[in-house]
């Protein structure tokens, strides 16, 4: 109990061959195949290319500009609040 026999793998076999038919597993275990290189290639593919270069951050330019005089300043702009 438990175990298959040899006519057990028979028969699962032969029933696997009349619904598939031997053509279409043969197809299918060529696209899996194929897809299996595919795979391959293109991580071989993620290895080869090496990341650009970053560009140096460049540092944040201001504009330095005199304050206002306050008698043009809008009002409740520069005033302290609290």
């Amino acid at each position: 109990m438990g175990s298959l026999s040899i006519w057990h793998w028979i028969v699962v076999i032969g029933v696997v061959l009349l619904l598939f038919g031997r053509g279409k597993i043969s197809d299918l275990m060529g696209d899996v195949a194929q897809g299996i290189k595919a795979f391959k290639k293109g991580m071989a593919d993620d290895d080869k290319t090496v990341p650009p270069a970053e560009k140096p951050i460049e540092p944040v330019r201001t504009i330095d500009q005199p304050p206002a005089p306050a008698a043009t300043r809008p009002a409740g702009v520069g005033t302290k609040v609290g």
